[in-house]
């Protein structure tokens, strides 16, 4: 194992001791005695780790292939939630391994499905943090056209990788700070604030009470909530390049361009054909919380739209954000080049330019390649899962909703039609399924093609 792997796991490892010391503290602070003991594992256990992996990292300058790093972030996806399981499977709960790593994966990869009721989650911070330095060190596999809203560099070396990570560290605690501080000034709790700030950043699904109506209870928590929410929808560079960026290029600023459009656009539609009975606060959040694919809701009767919800939480967010999805710049660029291609055979006298809005960037014929291939994957992914959730008993139309929600990494809730599905009851094997794929969800598809390739063909 190279330098970047070992170091890598170390880093996380790290934070999830810190985090353990802090429950620890918490704990202590609280006189909260009864399964003080677990976190006190984790603690020592992470620290171990962290310890372990540093010590052993090689000094081997050789550059790690793209292969070695995803194998990389599929390792840490599998073995950091299993350090997080520990305080579930040793607590008063008496849970079985296959329930607490449920939990733990969920949390990471944050999801939100949950056994329990007020479930109060630290590591899908953590979770949203290792997703945004996941990227970083996969950025070699995105399109030059994404890069271009992070760096002008083609590739990171090492020193790059360290600088581009220690800025999104900065950068995601300082608006996490900056969400509980508004929270905070609208009135609402400062430990629900701080819950909700963790859950905003992340584009978790974990709430500290059973309803979200609990905690915002007038029309100025909610709508300052929601629209705290879009932070998960835009990139997190966005804020930083607008404060920081001397030269204003366009390129930074494309994908987060044509997503205000989109979003401006879907609330025109919802406030002029869906406003039913004046309820357009309660629409408003439904929204945003699933073009950030969040998922939370205020338990509204919605159901109607849930088809609607649905398909905005597939196309998901920008690219260098915490939200998931298949990622609109990619549907917005093979909706263009394929009615270009169209109408070039129906008017072939006629000039199409396949090139992005408000950028000089033109499409590249290798990018709507893997444009398409994603979009392929992800069919293939959602009616696999549907498929094997069904014959493990799950009704199909839950079983369809549940598998975009788990590929999309979005909480089950009223919007969805799937706020009383009780996880607690599915069978081991579904629990195992849903485990693999939220994982799944939280790496680009593409990856999973770029694995294979490596593995089944020689050349």
């Amino acid at each position: 194992m190279n330098y970047i792997k070992l170091i890598y796991l170390s880093t996380f490892c790290g934070i999830i001791s810190i985090l353990s010391f802090f429950n620890i503290i918490y704990s202590y602070y609280l006189n909260f005695y009864l399964n003080l003991n677990t976190y006190v594992y984790t603690f020592f256990i992470s620290i171990f780790l962290t310890i372990l992996f540093y010590i052993s990292n090689s000094n081997d300058e050789r550059k790690t292939t793209i292969y070695e790093k995803i194998l990389t972030i599929l390792l840490g996806y599998f073995l950091l939630p299993l350090l997080i399981s520990i305080p579930f499977y040793f607590s008063i709960y008496n849970l079985t391994f296959v329930n607490s790593y449920f939990e733990a994966i969920s949390g990471f990869t944050s999801t939100g499905f949950t056994i329990f009721d007020n479930i109060r989650y630290v590591d899908q911070w953590v979770g949203g943090l290792y997703f945004l330095f996941s990227i970083i060190l996969l950025i070699d596999i995105f399109d030059h056209s994404f890069k271009k809203s992070l760096t002008n560099f083609i590739s990171f070396n090492k020193a790059e990788t360290l600088k581009q990570s220690l800025k999104i560290f900065l950068l995601y605690s300082i608006i996490t700070l900056g969400i509980f501080i508004i929270l905070n000034i609208f009135g609402i709790r400062m430990f629900n604030s701080l819950n909700l700030a963790m859950t905003i950043i992340s584009s978790g699904g974990f709430l500290p009470t059973n309803s979200l109506s609990n905690i915002l209870v007038n029309n100025s928590q909610i709508l300052i909530f929601s629209l705290l929410m879009l932070i998960s929808f835009f990139s997190i560079f966005l804020i930083y390049n607008l404060a920081f960026v001397k030269k204003k290029n366009l390129n930074f600023f494309n994908e987060d361009i044509h997503l205000l459009f989109y979003f401006l656009t879907l609330l025109f539609i919802f406030f002029t054909f869906f406003n039913f009975d004046n309820n357009f606060n309660e629409i408003f959040l439904s929204l945003t919380s699933s073009v950030s694919n969040i998922g939370l809701s205020l338990n509204n009767n919605s159901t109607n739209l849930s088809f609607i919800f649905l398909l905005i939480v597939m196309i998901g967010g920008s690219f260098f954000s915490t939200s998931s999805g298949i990622r609109f710049l990619k549907i917005y660029s093979l909706f263009k080049y394929s009615i270009n291609e169209i109408l070039s055979y129906s008017r072939p006298k006629n000039i199409y330019i396949n090139k992005h809005l408000f950028s000089k960037e033109f499409f590249q014929l290798n990018e709507i390649y893997k444009y398409f291939l994603s979009l392929i994957i992800f069919i293939i992914s959602l009616f696999f899962l549907a498929f094997l959730l069904t014959l493990s008993g799950v009704e199909f139309e839950n079983s369809f909703k549940l598998s975009i929600l788990t590929l999309m990494n979005t909480v089950n809730s009223s919007i969805y039609g799937l706020s009383d599905f009780s996880f607690y009851d599915l069978h081991s094997f579904s629990k195992y399924c849903l485990i693999f794929f939220m994982i799944i969800g939280r790496l680009e598809l593409l990856t999973l093609l770029i694995v294979c390739k490596k593995f089944l063909f020689k050349n």
